[in-house]
């Protein structure tokens, strides 16, 4: 497939900004992509270049980026840093200077093919040692040039990862439900021999389809309208109920594809593995999708709530409280004498933690297994838990491991299993798993153990235990209900958790400034931004919190190393940041502003730590803030 004909529904899906419209776009642009393009398809579609549970990444800054624009179009790169400034996006001013560059190649443009970036994207990535940087251009210039302005442009805007046509994890999951299974009426019609949404603008919906239809070779729709006439026939064994010309049941049935592809994905963290099975065998190839060891899954996220009796409400009595640590999630994979450990944003951090390695090997027993775990650093001398801040310094260390562990040791606290010697335990009832997990683990002072729970349907025991938790030094208690399964990178009221409130937030940084005087040369105030429907939404700016030195807590000039390859624009004093870094925030209160796109402002925010363990789309939801916002008053 040409990258052209991707690029064409990038910008197709960049111009329409509801839902329901990417849906039908990305639905119609799949049902012609042959499995040969289709891996390589779904990733870009998404600004990827290697699955979701691969720790690599693009890494590659703009400032690169810059140069090889310049080196493609012979302009210098302060001219293109001034057209960046300009326009605000460098994937535009790509496109922009392709359209009128000044060289121009003896041999001519050649096609490229969606497998010629991918396969040219990972090359660039892999290249390290001396003259990485020069050998990198190279290879990012040697397709840019065979780009037309609409390829350079989303080239671009994929290297820096930042694609802007809105296209989230759940919106690829509506869409491929559409693509390749049928569609239950009424919820949608034929109008035109076109399949489109009952609910859609006609007019709308079959000009996207048209457009679509532009982007690349036309579309054959009669299997997908036969698709519908059976649908009108009532075929009770396919659609699992009685009378599927209702609305009522016509979603039930779009909500049980979506429930089966959202279990596949959650199993597998494979997009494209879930699209093959798909393609291939419709719901029934879903089935065979299972937990393997050694591809990290997306760990189960918890809700906030305020009290104990508002914790037995979300979750049911009797509950499982257990304590809630102050350390980094771990996810610890085991066949055989293989160990890799993940972290919750799935990097593989096995090399920088063998002492957690020698820890399963030692005292779990199992041949197989994949464990949810908080893992905690300990003072070496007085055996009392270290704050979160200083333990993340391990995550990041790739020399002296052993020195660091001295310094720096760890406990490995188990409260969960997903899998276990060739089955997988996401349907098993928590209660199930606890008794496994206590089965298997050997607790042993100072190095691993199963978290302390209590089991309680009484809400003073309950409150005694969490008061215990906040006198010992632990940030509060998570709530879990007994019979509920795992299900992975979700907040679906399995479980809860109980901290003092307010409750900080995390939150990402995308723009921040130069400080003067003693703070000249660092950044010394940051504006900060929660996550909203794939956005980031501007919150407030934080300037204090900060330390002198590194090894007291974050500091300003930590802060700026960590934020200066990820300056997309530069004014004055003031630059703008990609969206990377996420940092949590206290703060006294949260009021209505009309400054920040939020809605909201921070009263007295406060940096409290960093947050390497998180990603920019697992900060702090715009729609909690607006409960917590609720929730001062009462």
């Amino acid at each position: 497939m040409h990258y052209d004909e991707l690029a064409k529904v990038y910008d197709i899906l960049f111009s329409v900004s509801k839902r329901l419209d990417k849906t039908l776009v990305i639905s119609e642009f799949l049902k012609d992509v042959d499995e040969q393009n289709l891996e390589d398809v779904i990733l870009l579609l998404r600004g990827k270049i290697f699955p979701e549970w691969d720790k690599r990444k693009v890494g590659i800054a703009s400032s690169l980026m810059i140069k090889s624009i310049s080196k493609v179009t012979g302009y210098s790169e302060k001219d293109i840093e001034k057209q960046w400034k300009k326009q605000g996006d460098l994937g535009e001013v790509a496109e922009f200077l392709i359209k009128t560059k000044k060289q121009r190649t003896l041999a001519g443009k050649k096609d490229i093919s969606v497998k010629d970036v991918i396969d040219n994207l990972r090359k660039a990535v892999e290249v390290e040692g001396k003259g990485a940087v020069d050998k990198k251009i190279s290879i990012i210039a040697n397709i840019l040039i065979n780009c037309s302005p609409i390829e350079a442009k989303y080239l671009t805007r994929t290297i820096l990862e930042d694609m802007r046509v809105g296209l989230g994890a759940g919106l690829m999951r509506d869409s491929l439900a559409w693509t390749f299974l049928p569609k239950p009426l009424p919820l949608f019609k034929v109008v035109d021999n076109l399949v489109i949404p009952n609910v859609m603008d006609e007019k709308k919906a079959i000009k996207l389809v048209k457009d679509i239809s532009k982007a690349k070779k036309p579309l054959h729709y009669s299997k997908e309208i036969k698709d519908v006439e059976d649908a009108l026939k009532i075929d009770t064994q396919k659609y699992d109920c009685v009378d599927c010309k209702t609305e009522k049941l016509a979603r039930d049935v779009m909500n049980k594809y979506l429930d089966s592809i959202q279990a596949a994905i959650d199993a597998s963290n494979d997009l494209y593995k879930v699209t093959v099975a798909l393609h291939r065998h419709g719901l029934k190839g879903l089935e065979k999708i299972e937990i393997t060891t050694s591809k990290p899954i997306k760990v189960m996220l918890a809700q906030k709530v305020n009290n104990v009796e508002e914790g037995f409400k979300a979750i049911g009595k009797p509950a499982a409280f257990e304590y809630k640590l102050d350390g980094f999630r771990m996810q610890i994979h085991k066949n055989g004498d293989d160990v890799k450990l993940f972290t919750r944003r799935l990097e593989d951090v096995t090399k920088q933690f063998p002492d957690v390695v020698e820890i399963i090997k030692d005292h779990v027993k199992a041949k197989e297994l994949i464990l949810d775990t908080e893992v905690v650093g300990i003072d070496p001398k007085t055996k009392h838990p270290l704050p979160f801040q200083q333990i993340s310094q391990r995550i990041k260390r790739k020399y002296d491991i052993q020195d660091l562990i001295k310094k720096l040791p760890v406990i490995v606290f188990v409260f969960d299993i997903v899998h276990y010697n060739g089955k997988s335990y996401l349907s098993e009832p928590f209660k199930e798993r606890r008794k496994l997990i206590e089965k298997i683990v050997q607790n042993t002072k100072n190095k691993i153990q199963v978290i302390p729970q209590i089991v309680t349907d009484d809400v003073d025991k309950a409150t005694e235990f969490y008061h215990k938790a906040l006198d010992i030094g632990h940030e509060g208690v998570m709530i879990k209900m007994l019979n509920a399964p795992y299900k992975p990178g979700s907040r679906v009221g399995y479980m809860v958790k109980l901290k003092p409130v307010m409750e900080s937030l995390d939150l990402v940084i995308v723009e921040a400034e130069y400080g003067t005087g003693k703070r000249a040369g660092w950044f010394s105030s940051f504006t900060l931004a929660c996550y909203d429907k794939g956005k980031f939404k501007t919150i407030g700016k934080v300037g204090t919190g900060f330390k002198e030195k590194a090894e007291q807590g974050v500091s300003f000039e930590q802060l700026t190393k960590l934020l200066k390859p990820l300056v997309k624009k530069e004014s004055g004093r003031n630059v703008i940041v990609e969206p990377q870094v996420v940092i949590e925030v206290d703060y006294q209160e949260i009021q209505k502003s009309p400054t920040y796109s939020s809605g909201f402002a921070l009263r007295f925010p406060r940096l409290k730590r960093l947050r390497d363990d998180k990603g920019p789309q697992q900060a702090s939801d715009l729609s909690y803030i607006k409960k917590l916002y609720g929730s001062q008053s009462n």
